[in-house]
């Protein structure tokens, strides 16, 4: 795949609010390329300024080595579905796909062929006669897809197409929708704040945030090794652990005298309040004295009554249970330690009926891997603000646990 679509230092403001602040970002060819983050943070506003609703104050967008900052939303081969729909009630389906293309004044042979096409893609034929109000919000979809599509774009703009669905309507779009863009072999920019569907979806995911692009990369880089900790707390769900860093690792030290003496530098000690010092791989190399947060995921957690063994770059932390939730495929723990109320996810791979299963109230350990866990800056009140928002404001489904966006949040 080529690079073919590009931001290039684009910004807009709407007074003193900067929706899009400088970004620069590139699309490949064909590839599912989805712009993720909270209410605000711009990804709309690029949207609609490579649809040509708006125009960028400075910057260049270019489409195939094209310049099209300026040229009309019509001349260009660029497609929106929107989160209505706006199929046209009074006509039929087959008409709502056609309408493109009459406008166009294409030929009735290369109308009808086109159209038995998207029909055909979207997996509608026997319908094509019915009206709008007589199919299913999943089949509108469906249609609105196929009519942004016949028209051949060279990429198609989906702004959170799904948000008024239900969910298990939206979890079979998911799946069609990925078929249909395999099959299409165009390029989709998908716009959205809901995480699973820009992980199940995407080739490349930019998160934003206040108008830039906080970090770009495939679902694995985002979800694994997030670069900062506003993007560790917005996809998933995660752990913050308040501390500062220390002078390089000990393993004489942590082992309790098992091992040698060995000094590992790629290793930091992390200082964290009342809690025993932690262990994590510096890979951003931060600082001896630097004030961070240190995020670990709930899966990458174990939990267990008895002590397990110590080893080199292990972290061990004892407590006491204070929730449990089963899932089925899954259990999820609430752990206090100190101040903190951590959280752990037990997948289920076998079960065995004599198992006594870990309760509420017990004292466990809780340990981790210092390679599963990442030292980060600590972001600003106003990122904070924005993790906060109340789903209402944001047209989100609540998320339980919600991840907790600053270490006080995990205390009480």
């Amino acid at each position: 795949m080529s690079e073919f679509l590009e931001f290039v230092d684009v910004s807009k403001n709407y007074g003193a609010i900067k929706a899009s602040d400088h970004v620069s970002l590139s699309v490949k060819q064909g590839e599912f390329f989805s712009l993720l983050g909270p209410s605000g943070c711009g990804k709309t506003t690029l949207l609609r300024m490579l649809a040509g609703f708006e125009s960028p104050d400075s910057g260049r967008i270019l489409l195939d080595g094209q310049d099209i900052t300026d040229i009309p939303p019509y001349q260009r081969k660029v497609n929106t579905i929107f989160q209505n729909y706006a199929l046209f009630p009074h006509l039929s389906l087959w008409d709502n796909i056609a309408f493109g293309l009459r406008v166009a004044k294409c030929s009735k042979k290369d109308i009808k062929e086109r159209v038995e096409k998207m029909l055909a893609l979207i997996q509608m034929e026997d319908q094509a006669w019915k009206k709008p109000d007589q199919i299913s919000g999943g089949q509108k979809q469906r249609v609105a897809i196929a009519r942004a599509l016949v028209n051949q774009p060279r990429v198609l703009l989906l702004d959170e197409p799904l948000a008024a669905l239900d969910l298990k309507l939206r979890q079979r779009m998911l799946i069609e929708l990925d078929l249909i863009h395999d099959q299409a072999g165009i390029t989709f920019l998908y716009v959205t704040h809901d995480q699973g569907e820009a992980m199940s979806l995407s080739d490349r995911i930019a998160v934003m945030r206040s108008g830039r692009v906080e970090q770009l990369g495939t679902p694995a880089q985002i979800y694994e090794a997030p670069r900062t900790s506003f993007v560790a707390a917005f996809i998933g769900d995660t752990n913050f652990f308040d501390g500062t860093v220390a002078e390089p690792v000990d393993q004489r030290a942590i082992l309790r005298g098992m091992l040698p003496a060995v000094v590992d530098k790629d290793y930091s000690r992390l200082v964290i309040g009342d809690l025993p010092d932690l262990e994590c791989f510096n890979d951003k190399q931060i600082k001896q004295g630097e004030h961070v947060f240190l995020s670990v995921r709930p899966e990458k957690l174990s939990i267990s009554r008895e002590e397990p063994e110590r080893r080199p770059h292990v972290n061990m932390l004892r407590g006491t249970v204070e929730d449990v939730i089963y899932l089925g495929s899954q259990t999820k723990y609430w752990v206090r330690v100190g101040e903190y109320r951590i959280s752990i996810v037990r997948q289920h791979t076998r079960f065995f009926l004599d198992e006594k299963p870990i309760k509420w109230g017990e004292e466990v350990w809780i340990s981790w891997h210092a390679d599963d866990g990442f030292m980060l800056e600590k972001y600003s009140e106003q990122d904070e603000n924005l993790l906060r928002l109340p789903p209402e404001a944001v047209g989100e489904t609540p998320v339980e646990p919600a991840p907790a966006p600053a270490a006080e949040e995990a205390r009480t």
